[in-house]
């Protein structure tokens, strides 16, 4: 099979994006988490390291949960009717997630706090 052009290839991606924006709540969610942080970067005036730290943790989560979503369709497609087997693999893909958001969680504390505080 032929590769795509380079254009197309991003096209492809841009489209997955739009596809989590529209139709992943969770997605939705830490979007709006990510708003809140690039406000919060630009109020506090956050170093270039500290925003470099938010701007990481957050595109991180992101990322977990678009991986998340596509292991979860693709146990979807390969088997549509419940199946604990099946349901374990989606916990774990979503233990994923919730460990990026404990670690972002942890870093954005960190990150913080020396701006409300001090």
């Amino acid at each position: 099979m032929r590769k795509p052009p380079v254009h197309k290839s991003f096209l492809n991606a841009f489209r997955g994006l739009f596809f989590m924006v529209k139709t992943e709540r969770n997605f939705q969610i830490e979007l709006a988490a990510f708003a809140i942080n690039l406000f919060l970067i630009f109020y506090f005036g956050l170093s270039g390291t500290d925003t470099v730290l938010i701007l990481m943790v957050s595109f991180a989560v992101l990322s977990t949960e678009i991986l998340n979503t596509a292991i979860e369709k693709t146990c979807d497609i390969i088997q549509p009717d419940f199946d604990k087997r099946i349901g374990f693999i989606k916990d774990i893909a979503a233990g994923a997630v919730v460990l990026m958001a404990i670690a972002s969680v942890i870093v954005g504390v960190s990150v913080y706090w020396k701006y409300i505080f001090h």
